[in-house]
């Protein structure tokens, strides 16, 4: 007993409690199908900024010229723009770059004070200034960010019919001339590819704007980006994918049925692919069904199950419920058929998810399996799970996941406490004492508690006094002070 005593001693006198070791939510799969897709920074900047009014968003480092004659009117401009006095702060800004042209911030003070003017809806005096930092500060800091804040003005302005910005777009939209011999000083990326980011971002900005304005005329010059092969291209695609994807009817299917088809970058295709399932028409779910079956890029493939998982039809489904059952496709691929079916909680799924367990031999596939329907819920999928716990054909592990998702899924804890009396296999035990843990009813300790005082065999004893340990109730505190004081 003194064993015992120690660990109840132990579990009181600790200083911060034991984090218990949970099974890591399986939905975290289905997060890692979306870590790949990129966001389009130069589109969402200006919103990150725009939330982020009431702080400092302008001391991103040391003035250059700390202490020295712009420093007040620099500090003054962030306070009256920070509280949202934008004439004020258009107004400081702009004297800066006018008193100090030489300044070390003269040219980011020009981005500062049309910011302003937009945000004040000034948007022909902000387009003026964006256009002389271009021409007098081709170097400042917040040069790009300036790029990308023309290009927003010059689609609210070409939405209110002004023909000068509505040129500019379309302009700036076209797709770029073939590349010319790099030259030695030319930036160069990894890949051999001159450096053209920023004239990239500027490109896909215009093309969202001018797809905003008059989709008519957006998206021939979005065919003739995509139509563009080359590897330096294939990040402008990309981009051009998404931009594309924001428009729906048959033009947008078209495009992106061709470059999910034909595209030589598989990143490309996969952003097709994915955006595919947001267009949903039966030409969609043929073609995401001829991938499905085709293509040897395990990227590819996964997404293709999710885009048919979020289309929500009849032969969309019966895809995945027959990629799932197919034993001659890839085991990853079945057990992510399995994880999406899993999300779509239709009795149809739940019955043939039941049916398949029994079919497949991996334990991957079955523990997917057994996952996939405790996310379903419902009564026939918890007494599923039960009979599975209870299986002694089952293999052990098997059997553990059953009963480890029938209590974390709500299931009857009646049931699952008349079961610790009816088990004979150690492991199976200990499951049910972390079951019982992880219940937060009052039943769940009281099992607890019965095990801790009256369980012959030491190791499950010192388990149920380990996660009394982790209980706040003061019944388990006064539990383990009895163990230690007897």
């Amino acid at each position: 007993m003194q064993a015992m005593y120690l660990m109840a001693a132990a579990v009181v006198g600790m200083q911060q409690p034991v984090v218990p070791r949970t099974v890591a939510p399986a939905l975290a799969q289905a997060q890692a199908v979306f870590q790949r897709w990129d966001a389009l920074d130069a589109l969402d900047g200006l919103d990150a900024l725009d939330a982020l009014d009431a702080l400092d968003i302008q001391d991103s480092g040391p003035l250059q010229d700390e202490q020295g004659p712009t420093d007040s009117l620099w500090r003054a401009a962030r306070r009256a723009f920070n509280r949202g006095d934008y004439a004020s702060a258009a107004k400081l800004y702009g004297d800066l770059t006018r008193r100090y042209p030489d300044a070390a911030r003269a040219g980011d003070a020009l981005y500062w004070a049309a910011f302003a003017l937009y945000k004040n809806d000034n948007l022909d005096r902000a387009r003026g200034l964006l256009a002389t930092q271009q021409q007098r500060y081709p170097k400042a800091v917040t040069r790009r960010d300036g790029d990308a804040l023309l290009a927003r003005i010059q689609t609210a302005l070409a939405k209110q019919g002004d023909g000068e910005a509505a040129a500019w777009l379309t302009r700036y939209a076209q797709p770029a001339q073939p590349a010319q011999p790099v030259q030695p000083a030319q930036p160069v990326s990894a890949r051999g590819c001159p450096d053209e980011d920023d004239e990239d971002d500027m490109r896909i900005a215009a093309l969202n704007g001018l797809l905003q304005m008059d989709a008519t005329s957006a998206l021939p010059i979005l065919e003739k980006v995509l139509a563009k092969r080359d590897a330096c291209s294939a990040g402008l695609r990309r981009k051009a994918v998404f931009i594309v994807s924001q428009k729906h009817g048959g033009e947008t299917e078209d495009i992106l049925l061709d470059v999910a088809r034909n595209d030589p970058d598989s990143e490309v295709r996969q952003q097709a692919v994915f955006w595919l399932s947001q267009v949903g028409s039966d030409r969609a779910v043929t073609a995401l069904d001829s991938i499905l079956r085709s293509t040897t890029d395990p990227e590819l493939r996964e997404k293709a199950l999710f885009a048919l998982s979020q289309i929500h039809n009849a032969r969309a489904g019966q895809i995945l419920r027959d990629y799932a059952a197919n034993e001659r496709a890839p085991g990853a691929a079945r057990e992510k058929a399995i994880f999406w079916l899993g999300q779509q909680r239709s009795p149809e799924n739940a019955a043939f998810l039941r049916g398949l367990y029994a079919k497949v031999t991996g334990e991957d596939l079955k523990e997917k399996v057994i996952f996939s329907l405790s996310q379903m819920g419902g009564a026939d999928n918890g007494r599923w799970l039960m009979d599975v716990a209870l299986n002694e054909r089952e293999p052990v592990e098997m059997r553990k996941k059953a009963l480890f998702w029938a209590g974390q899924t709500g299931g009857n804890l009646e049931q699952l406490v008349g079961l610790y009396d009816r088990m004979q296999d150690q492991e199976m035990k200990e499951q049910l004492i972390f079951v019982y843990s992880q219940r937060h009813e009052a039943a769940a300790l009281d099992q607890l508690i019965r095990i801790a005082k009256t369980e012959q065999d030491k190791e499950l004893r010192k388990k149920a006094i380990f996660w009394l340990g982790q209980s706040h109730d003061p019944r388990a505190a006064q539990v383990l002070l009895e163990i230690i004081n007897p």
